[in-house]
């Protein structure tokens, strides 16, 4: 079950984000922001839904609602969680999400290193739309990529 998250789920939330993208420290040469991101004001906004599986937290989805688009800042599975569609199952609801709020796409950016989460949005339906520096981390290189709301790559093949 999706809901946003609250304050006591904190530590679940950092938890699942630093287990998440730890592959990815080394690759990157530094911590992904998402990592060092201070989630309290985005659960006060709701920008934090997590996954509840009653037992656990398997799951987190975090994205800015705009007046046009909803703009994703990071998806992250828990590791024990991870290889069973979690992360397409987030995706269908942030478009769920994108939908409700009748704006018109959905947007996001990515590290053009994470080369495997890059196939992943573009499986799902995701197109490049550019690529700019990354303006807090110097060096680094950011894929901009965007797709209509509610519709998945297998309903434009």
């Amino acid at each position: 079950m999706m809901r946003p998250a609250t304050l006591d789920d904190l530590p679940a939330v950092r938890d699942i984000t630093v287990a998440a993208y730890a592959p990815y420290t080394d690759l990157l040469g530094g911590l992904p922001l998402p990592v060092t991101e201070d989630y309290v004001p985005r659960i006060a906004r709701e920008e934090v839904w997590i996954r509840d599986d009653g037992d656990a937290v398997s799951a987190i989805a975090v994205f800015e609602r705009h007046a046009d688009h909803l703009l994703i800042f990071s998806i992250a599975v828990a590791p024990s969680f991870q290889r069973q569609g979690l992360g397409s199952e987030l995706l269908r609801f942030v478009d769920a999400q994108a939908e409700e709020c009748c704006v018109a796409d959905v947007r996001l950016y990515t590290n053009a290193r994470m080369e495997r989460n890059i196939a992943l949005y573009r499986a799902y339906g995701f197109q490049e739309t550019g690529r700019r520096p990354n303006p807090y981390r110097p060096g680094w290189t950011l894929v901009d990529m965007a797709k209509p709301a509610g519709q998945m790559a297998s309903e434009r093949n």
